[in-house]
């Protein structure tokens, strides 16, 4: 009976986080498709500044992440969360009286500090208020919570900008996020032990044993921005101008039936194995991605099938994936190092974020999107060569039991 309590992962304060967590994130979800549009319509930026605007946000989130993780590893971490969520809810507000694109790119510098800060503290509490043997668990439907803002906030953001104001918008994200927030504001954290004062050093910013997995992931995360950003754009550009909200919706389903049995396989034992079966089909998705425009000059009612399936299987992928990459960054590091090692797992993942949504951008505007993803299948190629033949070992080599 004692074990049974001590690992079970449901309780009042794991379920609040998750609350937050999909709040949070269908406020971030619900204007990333928009924000775009956004730009080209009230601002007249063109397609390849887009990218570099946008990436604004991705670089001050990755620079902030070390030392948020360095933060929470040293001090309270719920304080620090709820504050940097407070922020990050007040900047949806800025955005309704931003009259430049100046004004603009200071609000996402400021949004993108906030974000890396409460995303760490969030995957770092998480982690906190579960239990060892079930942590794979508790890190994939704690991401099924993003999958499914995923599913409802790019969709509902495309709706409405279609019917209603970028203002309305803005407010609909910052009402989301406050509600978030206030779920947060109940959550109760383990005490945290007080960690003896050292010397500074660098494994206290980044975890160095999780680099090369970190360079790994990086390589994946490159064609996942420029598909979360850019498969709009790119849809309306070969002539399916409704329902792209559906692309979104799809990917978000394939992310979220995978993290039902991911988690609880990652829990087995089974990590490496795990993505590397997942690797095939993202590689295939992102070919298929750069095969809809061919198609779309044949049929369009193919390539709509096409463009959807594509969707959920590469959902599918990366939502088998996740919990796995996560899980083996927390394995690397010791336990006063759990903040250390989220904010190097995210910190990695902005990195190849902030890379896709300039290169899509620039790839948008000079060419098509098509040739975007297939770089990110070839990127997706390299990803998997370097987990095989050097990450996956040298994660069993260096895992902290």
């Amino acid at each position: 009976m004692t074990q049974t309590v001590k690992d079970r992962l449901v309780s009042p304060s794991y379920c609040l986080i998750l609350a937050a967590n999909f709040l949070l994130y269908f406020g971030f979800y619900l204007l990333m498709p928009v924000f775009p549009f956004f730009l080209v319509e009230e601002f007249g930026v063109t397609e390849g500044a887009v990218g570099a605007i946008l990436a604004c946000y991705t670089v001050a989130a990755l620079a902030v992440r070390p030392f948020s993780g360095y933060l929470l590893d040293t001090f309270a971490r719920k304080p620090l969360y709820l504050l940097s969520f407070l922020i990050f809810t007040l900047i949806f507000g800025g955005y309704i009286v931003t009259g430049t694109v100046l004004m603009f790119i200071v609000l996402r510098v400021v949004h993108g500090l906030s974000f890396g800060t409460v995303t760490v503290a969030g995957n770092t509490i998480v982690i906190d208020i579960s239990p060892s043997s079930r942590r794979g668990e508790a890190v994939g439907y704690y991401g099924l919570a993003n999958n499914i803002a995923m599913s409802l906030g790019p969709m509902t953001g495309l709706f409405m900008h279609d019917h209603v104001s970028f203002d309305t918008i803005f407010i609909t994200a910052l009402c989301c996020c406050f509600a978030g927030m206030v779920f947060a504001s109940f959550i109760k954290t383990p005490k945290k032990q007080p960690m003896p004062r050292a010397a500074l050093s660098l494994d206290r910013f980044v975890l160095l044993k999780g680099i090369p997995l970190g360079i790994d992931l990086l390589l994946l995360s490159i064609p996942y921005g420029m598909t979360t950003t850019y498969v709009a754009m790119y849809a309306k550009n070969i002539g399916i101008t409704g329902g792209t909200g559906l692309f979104f919706t799809c990917m978000a389903v394939g992310l979220a039936i995978s993290r039902l049995f991911s988690g609880k396989q990652v829990d087995h034992g089974h990590i490496t194995e795990v993505i590397h079966v997942a690797f095939y089909p993202v590689i295939l998705c992102f070919l298929s991605l750069f095969f809809c425009e061919k198609v779309a000059d044949v049929s369009m009612q193919a390539t709509s099938i096409m463009l959807y399936a594509t969707a959920l299987v590469l959902g599918a992928g990366f939502g088998t994936m996740f919990p796995a990459f996560n899980t083996m960054f927390v394995n690397l590091g010791r336990h006063d190092q759990r903040g250390t090692a989220t904010s190097t797992y995210l910190t990695f993942w902005d990195v190849g974020i902030g890379i896709g949504l300039i290169l899509g951008g620039m790839i948008g505007e000079s060419s098509s999107f098509s040739y975007a993803y297939l770089m990110g299948a070839g990127l997706s190629l390299i990803s998997l060569f370097g987990f095989v033949l050097y990450v996956a070992p040298h994660f069993h080599r260096n895992r902290v039991e």
